[in-house]
């Protein structure tokens, strides 16, 4: 799908604060689960909260809207947790929460938020089966295209090529070759006749800046991007991966920013959100500027350095009249600066990233929702900041509840998609052991079910003694959900991106979840001081800004 947003269903009312004492986000231990009918069938019900839930974006009735496809979006997903417990149900699980990656308790505070950011990395990562059923949609794309092209070369960049993708990511392609006009009419023909993709999902974007075909594979239902004589984004892949090696923190607060960003629909620049290159850029910005020198140690503490990160870019960063540069080691710059060296009538763009591969390139220059991404960041900084305080053992059920939980919640129906994804392609095998993409030792699961929807051991991630507190825990399989919990994945909307400049706390707090796998670090340095960093002094140069010009 193309990602450009749908028409909202009618809302009476949004319920969007999850009180603490529903038992919204416990530990997610096996539950009893309710009869479900036949695997994604299309029901619709209706909920108390007036959303009305359409199961795998059924669109009947609907003709102008399109079918959703953001499977992660968790909007409308408190109401049905809220709803869940009042008998209005229709049958379906009980007691999905949303936080499939927490099977166990945790420290208090700030050392816990660490705990179970390493659990929710290592849930939500790449699994070896996701990895390998990408890999078949790639080769029948390759497949299309080298019939008509013989010599044309496939190039994979991209989340795909760095392993820093979710369960709904897209693919991106890049084909080389010489042609006089690129073959995109072409190639969309070819695709059509052999029915690689879905037929209402391919569109060819010629007039973009740079020329795509997007298309959605017509039996994974992974999304692909195909470009073509592009070279940057396969320099881009080679990047990051570089900057992966140099601050192994990375990943953790990519994939946890991504799910943050994904399931609010702030992911892609033309629904009103930011790309992930400039995400990504923004992170090692972020650590490249980090006023402590122990970023790169396998110690950290990343709870802090992820509220640290939500606490710059939600609150301190000046986006008027600051850039991001990253090349030679990281600085900001004066945007005043910036515009002096830009031709005539050209200014910097609200979020101003300098491409370390080409500095005339500004990477933030379409993210349009630059202040909605602002916004979000500052409400998930009060929230986990709270979360995380003194006071929090307080708060009731405080031992058991999930903190991330509290920003990030991964959908029923993405949990599905990656269950259906092991039985299809899973290795059956429980040996061989084997690594996801960002090197975690995973169980297979034991015993597959029949229907689609039912998960036994669901590939529990693997416990680390550093951090796991029984191993026999972390094997429990996620338990089963709510009937209610797709009016998350159902309602198709643009949420509030469209119009509006920016989403209020209230608006933005209770948005859902993801998932995702990896190393356990042992916590150790953890210190939780905020973000300070001395003001520049006038006498900079040129606008090179070494430590922080970025504070209002």
């Amino acid at each position: 799908g193309s990602g450009d947003g749908a028409l909202t269903l009618g809302i009476t009312e949004q319920r969007d604060f999850i009180p603490l004492e529903t038992n919204s986000n416990h530990n997610n231990r096996a539950a009893g689960r309710g009869g479900v009918g036949g695997g994604g069938q299309q029901q619709q019900q209706q909920q108390g909260s007036g959303v009305a839930v359409l199961w795998r974006g059924l669109t009947d009735g609907h003709p102008n809207k399109r079918k959703r496809d953001n499977k992660a979006s968790t909007f409308g997903f408190n109401s049905s947790l809220l709803n869940s417990g009042t008998g209005s149900n229709t049958g379906g699980y009980d007691g999905y929460t949303g936080t499939p990656w927490k099977v166990r308790n945790y420290s208090e505070g700030i050392v816990g938020l660490h705990e179970e950011i390493s659990d929710f990395y290592e849930y939500i990562s790449p699994r070896p089966e996701e990895e390998k059923m990408r890999l078949e949609v790639v080769d029948r794309i390759k497949g299309v295209i080298h019939d008509l092209w013989p010599s044309a070369e496939v190039q994979v960049f991209g989340s795909f090529s760095t392993g820093l993708y979710l369960p709904t990511s897209d693919i991106d392609l890049v084909v080389f070759g010489k042609w006089e006009t690129l073959p995109l009419w072409t190639l969309e023909e070819a695709l059509r006749k052999r029915n690689v993709a879905d037929e209402n999902s391919i569109k060819v974007l010629d007039k973009a800046t740079v020329p795509i075909i997007k298309l959605t594979d017509s039996f994974t239902e992974v999304k692909v991007d195909i470009s073509f004589n592009v070279k940057s984004g396969v320099k881009a892949a080679r990047l990051i991966k570089e900057f992966k090696e140099k601050y192994p923190v990375l990943p953790y607060l990519v994939l946890v920013l991504k799910q943050f960003l994904l399931q609010r629909d702030l992911n892609e620049v033309f629904t009103g959100g930011i790309g992930s290159y400039s995400l990504f850029l923004m992170a090692v910005s972020f650590l490249q500027l980090h006023y402590r020198e122990d970023v790169c140690s396998p110690n950290i503490n990343i709870g802090v350095l992820l509220i640290e990160f939500f606490e710059l870019y939600g609150r301190h960063f000046n986006y008027l009249k600051t850039g991001i540069r990253i090349k030679d080691g990281g600085c900001y710059v004066a945007k005043d600066e910036v515009q002096k060296n830009m031709m005539d009538g050209y200014r910097p763009s609200m979020l101003y990233i300098e491409d370390p591969l080409q500095p005339d390139n500004d990477v933030g220059r379409s993210s349009y929702g630059a202040m909605q991404v602002k916004q979000a960041f500052d409400y998930a900084y009060v929230v986990l900041s709270h979360a995380v305080s003194p006071i929090a053992k307080y708060y009731p059920n405080n031992e058991t509840e999930s903190i991330l939980g509290r920003i990030i919640r991964v959908t029923q129906e993405v949990d599905e998609y990656r269950e259906w994804i092991r039985k299809n392609w899973g290795s059956p095998s429980q040996n061989d052991l084997p690594l996801n993409r960002n090197d975690v030792t995973l169980f297979e699961s034991q015993r597959l079910d029949d229907s689609p929807h039912s998960k036994t051991s669901s590939n529990s991630s693997s416990p680390s003694p550093s951090l796991r507190s029984s191993p026999s825990s972390s094997l429990l399989s996620p338990s089963s959900t709510s009937s209610n919990s797709s009016s998350s994945d159902a309602v198709s909307r643009k949420h509030d991106s469209d119009g509006t400049p920016c989403k209020t706390a209230k608006q933005q707090s209770g948005r859902g979840s993801s998932s995702h796998r990896d190393k356990s670090t042992a916590v150790s340095n953890h210190r939780s001081q905020s973000h300070t960093t001395g003001t520049p002094s006038a006498s900079n140069k040129g606008g090179k800004v070494q430590t922080a010009l970025p504070y209002t």
